[in-house]
């Protein structure tokens, strides 16, 4: 199908620049849908420490690939890909435009730009793999990838247990690196795509991330980590705001240390999501408190026309 005359907005931004209320604001303006692009609130099982938009907000405007799947399962960036061209199918039959709003960037890019080919890998070593991971943890993980893709080490993401996982995964099937496949080969995409950075002062972001840690500890974040703890070795679990709470309730931490923990590494990942945003030569960065956002980024359509 062609939709040359639609448009995807695509909201990017580090976590807590206030890309959910801006993508809302603008679906209603156009009349039209979200697609999340967060590769944790699609689970079901996850909803204070990632973030969520609350009921009202789900409500006001439909979201797409939110609370679609278990934590047990594993969803991909070509899952991701394939799922959202679906998704936008159907808006598109309704609107013109869409919006597609997270944190994700690898998630954005395989919408945007579309992902290489992978040969097939090994189900039985996939399996290995998980469970060894599933019983020792990342360290393990990390170790294994070193010994046997030490080229990942500088080109990989290293605290990523999914990401790290696949690599491992396709070197022991294929004896190569993943990241030689990674050729850079951009899809065309049958509609316009306009892309939005928020830009907040650092200072200001991180005072942001140290409220919102605060208020998803006041909104239950320990009891529903206590809920998921049966489940701590699940990767999709392994992550900003759950794995310092289960490290508490494993008796590594004090509360009070887990919550700085989750903190400085909720910064510290808003800090890789930036670098990994600011080498997008085609994102319009926007000041996230500009008042008169939504025309500016509306405005941008006749500029990129």
């Amino acid at each position: 199908m062609q939709y040359h005359d639609n448009t995807v907005y695509v909201i990017a931004g580090p976590t807590a620049s206030g890309k959910t209320n801006i993508a809302i604001r603008l679906a209603q303006s156009l009349g039209t849908d979200i697609i999340s692009a967060d590769s944790r609130q699609c689970y079901k099982e996850m909803n204070i420490g990632t973030a969520k938009p609350s009921e009202k907000e789900l409500q006001a405007v439909r979201h797409y690939f939110i609370n679609e799947f278990s934590v047990s399962q594993d969803i991909t960036a070509a899952d991701f890909e394939r799922l959202s061209l679906g998704y936008l199918h159907e808006i598109f039959q309704q609107n013109k435009n869409a919006i597609v709003c997270g944190g994700t960037g690898l998630y954005i890019n395989a919408l945007c730009n579309g992902l290489d080919e992978m040969p097939v890998v090994d189900s039985k070593i996939s399996k290995e793999v998980n469970e060894q991971f599933e019983a020792k943890g990342l360290e393990w993980l990390q170790e294994s990838i070193t010994i046997h893709d030490p080229g990942y080490i500088t080109g990989g993401e290293m605290q990523n247990p999914a990401r790290i996982i696949r690599a491992l995964v396709f070197k022991l099937s294929t004896g190569k690196s993943i990241l030689d496949f990674r050729t850079g080969t951009r899809k065309n995409r049958a509609f316009n795509i306009i892309k939005v950075g928020l830009d907040i002062p650092r200072e200001i972001l991180y005072a942001r991330i140290n409220d919102r840690v605060d208020s998803m500890m006041k909104a239950g974040l320990l009891e529903e980590a206590r809920g998921l703890f049966h489940n701590r070795r699940l990767k999709n679990l392994q992550t900003v705001g759950y794995s310092k709470l289960f490290d508490h309730l494993d008796g590594k931490y004090s509360i009070y240390e887990a919550v700085e923990k989750i903190k400085q590494h909720t910064r510290n990942y808003a800090k890789r999501q930036l670098t990994w945003f600011k080498k997008d030569r085609e994102i319009h960065w926007v000041p996230a408190d500009d008042k008169d956002i939504l025309a500016n980024i509306l405005a941008l359509k006749k500029v990129q026309l």
